[in-house]
């Protein structure tokens, strides 16, 4: 990999890192690739050659990390690759080509000037201040401005949204823009939209951990048996008392498992059965329903007597409650 030569003194020289790579870059890459990309920013000065094994022993980093920086850096268009190497970008060239191309919005100036958008211009500030320390990158308001408009988010939720990400997971557009997507699709608008959001996340939690216990899994969920226990509580808006119900009929398994829990919980629901009551009082006429059928089945014969299709019921509810 080849490196321009700056006529530098070594002792005297020093290395330059523009502010936008602080401001923009920074919370993009993890540890090792921002080791990376000083110390190839500190070797572009010197008219050599490295090569990854060398950087991979320098740096202490192995050689399939330093491949991976490097990929990562090129696809932030900060290293463009050459047959013999890598040039390093200039940080701030490329901020100026971001903010001279064609904007699809408003420039900051202009939302701010704009009467109608004061309040939109308040939260942007808000959020350039609980964010990034009042150093929030001109490109930010134009992404900001465009979430607004294809989200259709209030200001309230807005903030929330970078300060939710913030406290999780730093300033990453991409991150910021997977959680803002997620919002969207749970039709999130307003701030109280977001606070039931969160009432009901808050308590699928509660439901998946006590499941969990209760069937003694002393382990995470996995994806599939997650998503029955949000169809249970969302799409058909089970409480934990309805789903204890159905836990109670696991008791006679050997290995219970969440496709048995299902039938039942979904048979519930399809008969419209939607309170404790409901539940009970069907499990109740259901059990004397099925022992009246037993004892006539006792004296007039199996063969004498018309099956009506109860041995899959049967077998569903099988354990007494």
């Amino acid at each position: 990999m080849k490196l321009k030569h700056a006529d530098q003194s070594f002792l005297f020289s020093t290395t330059t890192i523009p502010d936008v790579f602080f401001a923009e870059y920074l919370s993009m890459a993890n540890g090792d690739y921002v080791k990376v990309y000083l110390y190839i920013l500190y070797l572009s000065k010197y008219n050599k050659e490295i090569k990854i094994n060398d950087l991979s022993k320098k740096l202490n980093i192995s050689f399939k990390v330093i491949e991976e920086a490097l990929k990562f850096w090129e696809n932030e268009n900060v290293l463009t690759k050459t047959p013999t190497g890598f040039i390093l970008n200039d940080l701030q060239e490329l901020e100026l080509h971001s903010l001279y191309s064609p904007k699809l919005t408003s420039s900051p100036e202009d939302i701010k000037k704009t009467e109608k958008n004061k309040t939109r211009a308040m939260a942007i500030e808000n959020i350039n201040n609980l964010c990034f320390q009042g150093m929030m990158r001109p490109t930010w308001y134009n992404d900001i401005d465009l979430w607004f408009k294809k989200y259709n988010f209030d200001e309230d939720v807005m903030i929330a949204l970078f300060n939710y990400c913030f406290q999780r997971n730093g300033t990453s557009r991409n991150y910021i823009q997977t959680v803002a997507e997620a919002w969207y699709k749970n039709n999130i608008k307003t701030f109280s939209d977001l606070d039931n959001y969160f009432l009901k996340q808050e308590n699928f939690t509660k439901i998946k951990k006590s499941i969990s216990k209760k069937l003694g899994i002393n382990r995470n969920l996995t994806e599939y048996e997650s998503n029955y226990i949000e169809k249970w509580t969302v799409d058909y808006g089970y409480s934990l008392d309805i789903i204890e119900l159905a836990l109670k009929k696991t008791t006679s398994k050997t290995n219970p498992n969440f496709d048995y829990l299902n039938k039942i919980i979904s048979d519930w629901y399809d008969r419209n059965l939607k309170t404790v009551n409901d539940v009970e009082k069907f499990l109740s006429e259901f059990k004397s329903k099925n022992k009246s059928i037993k004892n006539i089945e006792k004296k007039q014969g199996y063969n004498n007597y018309e099956q009506r299709n109860y041995d899959n019921m049967d077998s569903l509810y099988a354990n007494k409650f």
